[in-house]
């Protein structure tokens, strides 16, 4: 078995159900008592939140360089960031480490192209909504992704830095989101991409009409198959 370097703690909330969703793969597969052999580097969720609002990428792309090179000396033979809007530096990541970095979005596009969808609704932070890092991996598939509009940009953005990073699950914002989902399903979208390692902790699939895809849960699952290769 292949050891896996996680960095987590963007936030700790989906870092913990990397952990799980990982160690349950590679059990189903393996059976009896096997469990995957991985390490995780947790951050302190506020240094990287204090660059994002700083548009400080520099310093992220040398904290997180820094933690996989460890990572790669512990063993580490691939590297799997748990979060989405970190991507937008992963191709420095992967060059600098020099180890495979097992990309989330490209994932994603994959298993979206499986299902033979051609537009896609793409949920995140407003890094992943906004720039071309995650969509470009769609586009390379010839799947179209479509973001919500300005204010529902800002209320996603807002709430999975203040409620679901820290584990808060709200009535009131789950109604919002599924509200949001709803009118880019209106536009078009043949399916739901919940590109936000926490968004999967507020929407479930029997809450909406089309597939949604869970970008944590496809990630773990590509790391599992990496993992088992």
């Amino acid at each position: 078995m292949k050891k896996l370097g996680l960095i987590g703690g963007i936030s700790w909330v989906s870092t913990a159900d990397y952990y799980k969703f990982i160690n349950e793969g590679i059990n189903k597969e393996l059976g009896g008592v096997n469990f995957a052999e991985c390490m995780i580097y947790s951050f302190n969720y506020n240094d990287i939140k204090r660059n994002n609002e700083n548009n400080d990428w520099e310093t992220t792309f040398n904290m997180l360089s820094k933690a996989c090179q460890n990572l790669k000396n512990c063993g580490a033979e691939a590297i799997v960031l748990c979060a989405n809007t970190m991507h937008l530096i992963a191709d420095r990541i992967q060059e600098s480490v020099d180890l495979p970095l097992i990309h989330i979005a490209t994932e994603t596009a994959k298993v979206v192209q499986k299902k033979n969808i051609k537009k896609v609704g793409l949920l995140g932070t407003k890094f992943t909504m906004e720039l071309d890092f995650f969509k470009d991996k769609l586009s390379a598939l010839d799947i179209e992704a479509i973001i919500p509009e300005d204010d529902d940009r800002d209320f996603i953005h807002d709430t999975i830095f203040n409620e679901l990073g820290k584990g808060l699950i709200l009535e009131s914002t789950k109604a919002r989101y599924l509200s949001i989902i709803e009118k880019l399903i209106d536009n078009g979208a043949e399916g739901i991409i919940l590109g936000c390692t926490e968004i999967p902790l507020l929407v479930k699939q029997e809450m909406v009409k089309v597939p949604i895809f869970d970008t944590t849960l496809i990630h773990s699952n590509a790391a599992v198959a990496f993992a088992l290769s």
